[in-house]
Protein backbone atom coordinates (compact mmCIF):
# COMPACT_ATOMS: atom_id res chain seq x y z
CA UNK A 1 0.00 0.00 0.00
CA UNK A 2 1.06 3.49 -1.46
CA UNK A 3 2.11 6.14 1.65
CA UNK A 4 1.37 9.49 0.52
CA UNK A 5 3.34 12.58 2.79
CA UNK A 6 3.60 15.66 2.67
CA UNK A 7 6.67 17.84 4.08
CA UNK A 8 5.93 21.39 4.62
CA UNK A 9 9.53 22.60 3.83
CA UNK A 10 12.36 21.08 1.91
CA UNK A 11 14.58 21.45 5.74
CA UNK A 12 12.62 18.51 6.90
CA UNK A 13 14.36 16.05 4.25
CA UNK A 14 17.08 16.20 6.87
CA UNK A 15 15.34 13.86 9.27
CA UNK A 16 14.25 11.29 6.19
CA UNK A 17 15.55 8.37 5.55
CA UNK A 18 15.66 8.39 1.72
CA UNK A 19 16.71 5.15 0.02
CA UNK A 20 13.85 3.82 -1.42
CA UNK A 21 11.13 6.41 -0.98
CA UNK A 22 10.06 8.26 -3.97
CA UNK A 23 10.29 12.47 -3.82
CA UNK A 24 8.23 15.15 -5.62
CA UNK A 25 9.49 18.37 -5.74
CA UNK A 26 7.18 21.33 -5.70
CA UNK A 27 7.94 25.06 -5.75
CA UNK A 28 5.06 26.65 -7.42
CA UNK A 29 6.38 29.95 -7.22
CA UNK A 30 8.93 29.40 -9.45
CA UNK A 31 11.30 27.38 -9.54
CA UNK A 32 9.42 23.85 -10.53
CA UNK A 33 7.29 26.17 -12.92
CA UNK A 34 9.99 26.78 -14.80
CA UNK A 35 11.39 23.55 -14.90
CA UNK A 36 8.28 21.80 -16.02
CA UNK A 37 7.67 24.65 -18.42
CA UNK A 38 11.14 24.42 -19.99
CA UNK A 39 10.75 21.14 -20.78
CA UNK A 40 7.18 21.24 -22.17
CA UNK A 41 8.94 23.31 -24.41
CA UNK A 42 11.24 21.49 -26.02
CA UNK A 43 14.22 22.46 -23.36
CA UNK A 44 16.89 19.42 -23.89
CA UNK A 45 17.30 18.96 -20.18
CA UNK A 46 16.99 21.09 -17.10
CA UNK A 47 20.82 21.58 -14.98
CA UNK A 48 19.54 22.33 -11.14
CA UNK A 49 21.91 23.77 -9.43
CA UNK A 50 22.07 25.09 -5.86
CA UNK A 51 23.61 28.52 -6.57
CA UNK A 52 25.08 30.97 -9.09
CA UNK A 53 28.44 29.86 -8.39
CA UNK A 54 27.40 26.11 -9.30
CA UNK A 55 25.51 27.18 -12.42
CA UNK A 56 28.07 28.92 -13.97
CA UNK A 57 30.84 26.18 -13.50
CA UNK A 58 27.97 23.68 -14.76
CA UNK A 59 27.99 26.19 -17.91
CA UNK A 60 31.37 26.56 -18.58
CA UNK A 61 31.07 22.83 -20.17
CA UNK A 62 28.84 23.84 -22.66
CA UNK A 63 29.12 26.09 -26.04
CA UNK A 64 27.67 29.58 -25.13
CA UNK A 65 24.81 29.16 -27.70
CA UNK A 66 23.86 25.84 -26.43
CA UNK A 67 22.26 26.56 -22.47
CA UNK A 68 20.09 29.60 -20.94
CA UNK A 69 21.71 30.33 -17.95
CA UNK A 70 18.98 31.69 -15.21
CA UNK A 71 18.46 32.10 -11.54
CA UNK A 72 18.05 34.33 -8.63
CA UNK A 73 18.72 34.02 -4.87
CA UNK A 74 16.52 36.07 -2.43
CA UNK A 75 13.93 36.89 -4.85
CA UNK A 76 16.56 38.84 -7.12
CA UNK A 77 18.20 37.90 -10.42
CA UNK A 78 21.37 37.00 -10.23
CA UNK A 79 23.81 39.50 -12.69
CA UNK A 80 23.71 38.25 -16.07
CA UNK A 81 21.41 35.32 -15.23
CA UNK A 82 18.41 35.42 -16.70
CA UNK A 83 14.86 35.69 -14.81
CA UNK A 84 13.43 32.60 -13.28
CA UNK A 85 10.13 32.40 -14.37
CA UNK A 86 8.26 30.58 -17.10
CA UNK A 87 7.21 32.99 -19.58
CA UNK A 88 10.81 34.83 -19.14
CA UNK A 89 12.35 32.14 -20.06
CA UNK A 90 9.43 31.03 -23.08
CA UNK A 91 10.48 34.94 -24.37
CA UNK A 92 15.01 33.27 -24.14
CA UNK A 93 14.02 31.02 -26.77
CA UNK A 94 14.13 27.76 -24.64
CA UNK A 95 13.30 24.97 -27.46
CA UNK A 96 16.97 22.60 -28.20
CA UNK A 97 18.71 24.36 -25.73
CA UNK A 98 19.44 23.28 -22.20
CA UNK A 99 18.58 25.32 -18.76
CA UNK A 100 21.45 25.81 -16.68
CA UNK A 101 19.21 26.77 -13.69
CA UNK A 102 19.74 27.71 -9.75
CA UNK A 103 16.81 29.20 -7.27
CA UNK A 104 17.21 29.88 -3.51
CA UNK A 105 14.84 27.48 -2.91
CA UNK A 106 13.56 24.98 -5.55
CA UNK A 107 17.11 23.59 -7.08
CA UNK A 108 18.36 23.40 -3.34
CA UNK A 109 15.47 21.02 -2.27
CA UNK A 110 16.50 18.99 -5.53
CA UNK A 111 19.71 18.75 -4.94
CA UNK A 112 18.89 17.74 -0.77
CA UNK A 113 16.53 14.91 -2.47
CA UNK A 114 19.64 13.36 -4.40
CA UNK A 115 19.34 9.87 -1.83
CA UNK A 116 15.75 9.35 -2.85
CA UNK A 117 15.07 6.23 -5.34
CA UNK A 118 13.56 8.38 -7.66
CA UNK A 119 13.14 12.15 -7.75
CA UNK A 120 10.54 14.19 -9.85
CA UNK A 121 9.73 17.71 -10.30
CA UNK A 122 6.40 18.93 -9.83
CA UNK A 123 4.01 22.01 -10.38
CA UNK A 124 0.56 22.58 -10.90
CA UNK A 125 1.15 22.99 -14.21
CA UNK A 126 1.93 18.88 -15.15
CA UNK A 127 0.06 17.54 -11.82
CA UNK A 128 -1.74 14.99 -13.29
CA UNK A 129 1.13 13.74 -15.13
CA UNK A 130 3.25 13.36 -12.68
CA UNK A 131 0.84 11.51 -10.27
CA UNK A 132 0.14 9.23 -13.32
CA UNK A 133 3.82 8.25 -13.79
CA UNK A 134 3.71 7.34 -10.27
CA UNK A 135 0.28 5.24 -9.89
CA UNK A 136 2.04 3.28 -12.83
CA UNK A 137 5.88 2.99 -11.69
CA UNK A 138 5.84 3.20 -8.23
CA UNK A 139 2.64 2.01 -7.05
CA UNK A 140 3.55 0.76 -3.38
CA UNK A 141 6.27 3.34 -2.81
CA UNK A 142 6.70 5.81 0.05
CA UNK A 143 5.87 9.20 -1.37
CA UNK A 144 7.34 12.19 -0.01
CA UNK A 145 5.92 15.52 -1.92
CA UNK A 146 8.21 18.08 -0.27
CA UNK A 147 7.05 21.91 -0.56
CA UNK A 148 10.22 23.68 -0.87
CA UNK A 149 9.19 26.69 0.88
CA UNK A 150 11.49 29.70 1.89
CA UNK A 151 14.73 29.61 3.89
CA UNK A 152 13.30 27.11 6.36
CA UNK A 153 10.07 28.92 5.98
CA UNK A 154 6.62 27.46 5.10
CA UNK A 155 4.86 28.73 1.64
CA UNK A 156 1.40 28.44 1.15
CA UNK A 157 1.66 27.92 -2.97
CA UNK A 158 3.75 24.90 -2.42
CA UNK A 159 1.13 23.59 0.04
CA UNK A 160 -1.51 24.29 -1.81
CA UNK A 161 0.28 22.65 -4.85
CA UNK A 162 0.73 19.32 -2.45
CA UNK A 163 -2.74 19.27 -1.95
CA UNK A 164 -3.29 19.00 -5.91
CA UNK A 165 -1.13 16.54 -6.05
CA UNK A 166 -2.90 14.79 -3.08
CA UNK A 167 -6.44 15.08 -4.44
CA UNK A 168 -5.16 13.85 -7.67
CA UNK A 169 -3.67 10.56 -5.31
CA UNK A 170 -6.88 9.75 -3.94
CA UNK A 171 -8.53 9.25 -7.31
CA UNK A 172 -6.48 6.96 -8.61
CA UNK A 173 -5.22 4.89 -5.53
CA UNK A 174 -8.23 4.11 -2.99
CA UNK A 175 -5.73 1.88 -0.42
CA UNK A 176 -3.25 4.74 0.09
CA UNK A 177 -2.30 6.01 3.63
CA UNK A 178 -2.35 9.82 3.83
CA UNK A 179 -0.61 11.98 6.40
CA UNK A 180 -2.40 14.35 7.88
CA UNK A 181 -0.23 16.87 6.19
CA UNK A 182 -1.52 15.31 3.11
CA UNK A 183 -5.02 15.18 4.42
CA UNK A 184 -4.26 19.11 5.05
CA UNK A 185 -3.10 20.10 2.29
CA UNK A 186 -5.65 18.31 0.12
CA UNK A 187 -8.21 19.87 2.16
CA UNK A 188 -6.55 23.74 0.86
CA UNK A 189 -6.68 22.57 -2.60
CA UNK A 190 -10.22 21.37 -2.59
CA UNK A 191 -11.63 24.42 -0.47
CA UNK A 192 -9.84 27.44 -1.90
CA UNK A 193 -9.32 29.03 -5.61
CA UNK A 194 -5.79 28.44 -7.15
CA UNK A 195 -4.90 31.94 -8.08
CA UNK A 196 -6.34 33.42 -5.40
CA UNK A 197 -4.16 31.08 -2.72
CA UNK A 198 -0.84 32.02 -5.05
CA UNK A 199 -1.57 35.56 -5.49
CA UNK A 200 -1.81 36.28 -1.54
CA UNK A 201 0.57 34.05 -0.50
CA UNK A 202 3.59 35.98 0.43
CA UNK A 203 6.25 34.93 -2.69
CA UNK A 204 3.13 36.00 -4.77
CA UNK A 205 2.68 39.24 -3.26
CA UNK A 206 5.99 39.87 -3.81
CA UNK A 207 5.47 38.75 -7.77
CA UNK A 208 2.75 41.30 -7.79
CA UNK A 209 4.15 44.14 -6.36
CA UNK A 210 7.11 43.30 -9.00
CA UNK A 211 3.99 43.86 -11.87
CA UNK A 212 4.42 39.44 -12.56
CA UNK A 213 0.75 39.04 -12.14
CA UNK A 214 0.85 37.10 -15.71
CA UNK A 215 3.63 34.80 -14.26
CA UNK A 216 1.80 34.17 -11.12
CA UNK A 217 -1.63 33.37 -13.14
CA UNK A 218 0.71 31.42 -15.67
CA UNK A 219 2.01 29.12 -12.69
CA UNK A 220 -1.92 28.73 -11.39
CA UNK A 221 -2.80 26.87 -14.05
CA UNK A 222 -3.24 22.69 -13.49
CA UNK A 223 -2.40 20.27 -15.77
CA UNK A 224 -1.88 21.95 -18.96
CA UNK A 225 1.96 20.26 -19.82
CA UNK A 226 2.03 16.41 -20.08
CA UNK A 227 6.05 16.27 -19.09
CA UNK A 228 7.28 14.60 -16.16
CA UNK A 229 10.66 15.84 -15.27
CA UNK A 230 12.86 13.24 -13.55
CA UNK A 231 16.47 13.80 -11.85
CA UNK A 232 19.20 11.55 -13.90
CA UNK A 233 22.76 11.78 -13.40
CA UNK A 234 22.14 15.69 -12.46
CA UNK A 235 19.80 16.71 -14.73
CA UNK A 236 16.32 17.23 -15.46
CA UNK A 237 14.88 15.02 -18.36
CA UNK A 238 11.46 14.27 -19.51
CA UNK A 239 10.30 10.42 -18.65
Amino acid sequence: MAKIHVLLKKEELDAQRLDGKVVVVLDILFATSSIVTALAHGASEVIATPDGRAAQAAAANYPADSYVLSGELNADTLPGFVHPTPKALLAEGIAGRRLIYCTTNGTVALAKSQGAAHVYAAALLNGRAVVERIVAQHADATILIVCSGSADNFNLEDFYGAGYLVSLFRRRVTSADFSDAALAAELLHDHCDGLDVLRRARVGRMMLARRLDDEVAFAAQESCFNVVPKLQNGALRPV
